[in-house]
């Protein structure tokens, strides 16, 4: 039998940005982020200018997401005062995370050229949006340790392996279509993309099976 997580009340029900909830937005955010990407590896846009201001897209979209969950938490601290502490860690965890993200992105581009700067200094700032997506695992991670409901506990585990599945199955089939000079190269942090995409892929799957979408 399926523990008791709680009534939804209406106020938790409309809890969100525009009557949406964070994973509206965070959908949003995914498919905004990777039209970026994708424009821009196929030259479409041009222009690092051009680039940065488009990528207020998507960090608009973020801070939707950030605010729809932090409202949704806050809605459901009145009866779930120990999920309610967790989830509030993991938002403000992940929004740090995000944002250095971004922040590093940004000033990544500033040395896409190997006459920008020091090699010690670009292999620097390369390295933080790598520590950033790091980070956002660890926070994930610190969410599956603090959250004291079993069941929203185990909803988050689900939730994560689905999400492995989804990129390493995705990692795979395009490394075996790539050997056989079948499709384009694509950079290995299009893996972690694939990760968070996949836990989209995992909520939707606990909302079908069990009625709720989960922690994460």
């Amino acid at each position: 039998m399926r523990p008791e997580v709680g009534i939804v009340t209406g106020s938790t029900a409309n809890a969100g940005v525009l009557g949406r909830g964070p994973l509206f937005w965070s959908g949003l955010f995914l498919a905004s982020s990777i039209a970026l990407g994708l424009l821009a590896a196929t030259g479409a846009i041009e222009g690092r200018e051009t680039v940065l201001v488009l990528a207020l897209v998507p960090l608009a979209l973020l801070a939707a997401v950030i605010r729809a969950a932090q409202l949704s938490v806050r809605a459901k601290q009145g009866t779930k005062t120990e999920r309610g502490l967790a989830q509030a860690r993991y938002i403000k965890r992940v929004a740090v995370f995000t944002s250095l993200y971004l922040i590093a992105v940004a000033l990544l581009s500033f040395f896409d050229d190997p006459a920008s700067g020091p090699q010690l200094v670009r292999f620097l700032v390369a390295l933080l949006p790598g520590l950033a997506v790091i980070g956002v695992f660890w926070a994930i991670g610190r969410l599956i340790v603090e959250e004291k409901d079993e069941f929203l506990r185990m909803l988050t585990v689900r939730q994560s392996l689905i999400a492995t599945a989804v990129a390493l199955s995705a990692a795979s089939v395009w490394g075996f279509l790539e050997s056989a000079d079948l499709v384009p190269h694509v950079d290995s942090y299009w893996v972690a993309a694939a990760w968070f995409f996949g836990l989209i892929v995992g909520a939707v799957v606990n909302r079908i099976q069990h009625g709720t979408w989960g922690s994460a």
